[in-house]
């Protein structure tokens, strides 16, 4: 359909298990470009993202093309491997 706009903003915080401080300042920046890449990949933008050493905060500009839940699961997956490599 022409001329058809979709704005969706979603707000997503999800904790590290058991809400353990897990998140290191010394690598914090680095998970927070990664997640980064891990939602501009999914064409979706990211607005804002921050957080502590036990959960993050993340607001995104979704597309219309790929479901909430399948994007959380792509960011805690993909990010829990970074983490552990």
């Amino acid at each position: 359909m022409a001329n058809t706009y979709c704005q969706i903003y979603v707000h997503f915080v999800f904790a590290v298990q058991n809400r353990m401080g897990l998140i290191k300042q010394a690598w914090k920046d680095d998970l927070y470009k990664y997640i980064t890449g891990i939602i501009s990949n999914k064409g979706h933008k990211l607005m804002a993202i921050g957080g502590v050493s036990d959960h993050i905060h993340i607001l995104v500009s979704m597309s219309p093309t790929q479901s909430i839940s399948d994007l959380m699961a792509d960011v805690k997956r993909s990010s829990s491997l970074w983490i552990n490599e």
